[in-house]
């Protein structure tokens, strides 16, 4: 139904990944399975079809990893719907409408699960990740893809930033098998991306 797969589950949490617009953002559902109850990370677009998600899984909250356009589509909708948004204080004017403020390295309770925040500027001034504690997913939005850092060209986006985002808060801080799931595209791990950060800075994007 509406072409949501489940990408990742253990006896604790499960993750549903979708893809909206025209861009081809993806939209994933952390659902603690023991409670029912779940968060969505970036309300990106095709709101119909995302608010039958989020009332399938029991959404009850939502995160957004940065305020660009392709991932703030649906931040009407959803809270029009009774669903909370939260974004970092940078890029909350970004933003049509907002709830609440993400403050970095906090907790955010789904559930019996446990989402941490990560401050991880570069993409935008308010770009965050989010770590599912005791799993090895690590949500990126645009700020790590396979293959390299998000673009720094669009306002606000600066490379030396992404890159010690990138360099001190994920490749110091998180394990090899950590699992990447970026805001395109698909997943990767951090020991297939870490190596390459020399390359990443040479080549200046």
């Amino acid at each position: 139904m509406d072409n949501v797969e489940l990408v990742w589950s253990n006896a604790s949490a499960e993750v549903h990944r979708f893809v909206v617009g025209p861009v081809q953002n993806n939209v994933y559902v952390v659902r603690c399975r023991r409670t029912g109850i779940a968060t969505l990370i970036d309300a990106a677009n095709e709101h119909d079809r995302l608010l039958r998600v989020a009332t399938r899984l029991g959404v009850a909250s939502v995160l957004e990893t940065h305020g660009h356009w392709d991932h703030i589509g649906a931040v009407a909708q959803v809270r029009e719907a009774g669903i909370d948004v939260w974004v970092r204080d940078e890029d909350a004017e970004m933003l049509p409408s907002y709830d609440h403020l993400l403050e970095d390295d906090s907790v955010h309770v789904v559930g019996e699960l446990r989402l941490r925040t990560v401050h991880t500027p570069g993409h935008t001034p308010g770009s965050i990740s989010f770590a599912l504690e005791n799993t090895p997913l690590l949500f990126t939005g645009d700020t790590l893809f396979p293959g390299g850092p998000g673009n720094t060209t669009f306002d606000g986006g600066d490379f030396p930033t992404i890159i010690k985002s990138i360099e001190q808060r994920i490749f110091r801080v998180y394990q090899t098998e950590t699992i990447i799931w970026p805001g395109h595209g698909a997943s990767s791990t951090i020991g297939v991306e870490r190596p390459h950060l020399d390359e990443w800075v040479d080549r200046g994007w």
